[in-house]
């Protein structure tokens, strides 16, 4: 008598189980919003400039910051550009150099993490005692320093986002594939003779994803950050083509006179900011780890 009643019971707790699991990836109105949020911008980046009714360094008139309205959907900025028209060319500009960047210090501090944590030895000690180097610079400096001695153009300003990243990337996957390197089924692999890639490849990649995917998107928000301040600097994009930092640069005078030229592109960075960042908050929650703590070990 005692069998079915365990086996009932064990078949509600499997059930319960399961529908905790199912829970678990269902998303919240937090995660909802990030990805309305997201979406948007991703579509403004795609279409914008398709849509947009002027060209990003078009004038449409001689008065400075004109309002909504007289001049423009949005108004005008300092010169009487069409203030509409070039937060959609910007923000093509803003988010596909932060993701272009973000992509390449990714791979470069991917192969360079996952490399150190499954050759060990001479090669793990070289690898880490470089990205410790890169890290003791301050992420600005760095991309200063490199937009100095190349010049300020598309390609270097990927290159100054991609390399400051690349180090701090290299030291999270270094740390998260030495945890998945010690599980069994890595064990298992380098048992039967398989090579340090087709481990990477087909072992350790596949299971960081989760956190990796996390670690993307803060690096992506801070891309954005980081090329809104270089061309804040006046080291970023060059006009007449503008990135939404460019434009909370030019348009602060602005402000004198009541203009929200300035505050525009500036709730824009914010916004897309914040949209990655309730993204990345629920992914986190559903891997179950902690980069932070990934580091320790």
């Amino acid at each position: 008598m005692k069998k079915p009643f365990v086996w009932k019971k064990q078949q509600e707790n499997t059930k319960d189980e399961t529908v905790k699991h199912q829970a678990r990836f269902l998303l919240t109105w937090t995660a909802r919003a990030g990805m309305v949020i997201l979406a948007i911008n991703i579509l403004v980046a795609l279409v914008g400039p398709m849509i947009a009714p002027h060209s990003a360094g078009e004038i449409l008139t001689t008065t400075a910051f004109a309002p909504p309205g007289e001049a423009g959907l949005l108004g005008t900025d300092y010169l009487g550009r069409d203030l509409f028209s070039r937060m959609l060319h910007a923000g093509r500009l803003t988010i596909g150099l932060a993701l272009a960047g973000t992509m390449l210090g990714f791979l470069i501090g991917m192969t360079a993490g996952f490399t150190a944590a499954e050759a060990g030895g001479w090669i793990d000690s070289i690898i880490s005692r470089a990205v410790d180097v890169m890290i003791s610079f301050p992420p600005i400096l760095l991309a200063l320093i490199i937009i100095t001695g190349l010049g300020s153009s598309i390609v270097v300003l990927i290159v100054a986002i991609a390399i400051p990243h690349a180090s701090r990337v290299a030291r999270v996957s270094r740390a998260i594939a030495m945890d998945i390197g010690s599980k069994a089924f890595v064990e298992a692999a380098r048992a039967r003779g398989e090579g340090t890639w087709s481990i990477i490849r087909r072992e350790i990649l596949p299971n960081s994803l989760g956190p990796l995917g996390c670690e993307f998107g803060v690096r992506v928000a801070y891309s954005v950050l980081k090329l809104a301040s270089l061309s804040f600097l006046g080291l970023g994009i060059q006009p007449p083509a503008a990135d939404w930092g460019q434009m909370v640069r030019e348009n602060m005078s602005g402000l004198i006179y009541g203009s929200w030229a300035a505050l525009l592109p500036a709730a824009a960075i914010a916004l897309f900011a914040v949209g990655i960042n309730l993204i990345v908050d629920e992914m986190g929650g559903q891997t179950g780890r902690e980069i932070s703590k990934e580091l320790l070990k």
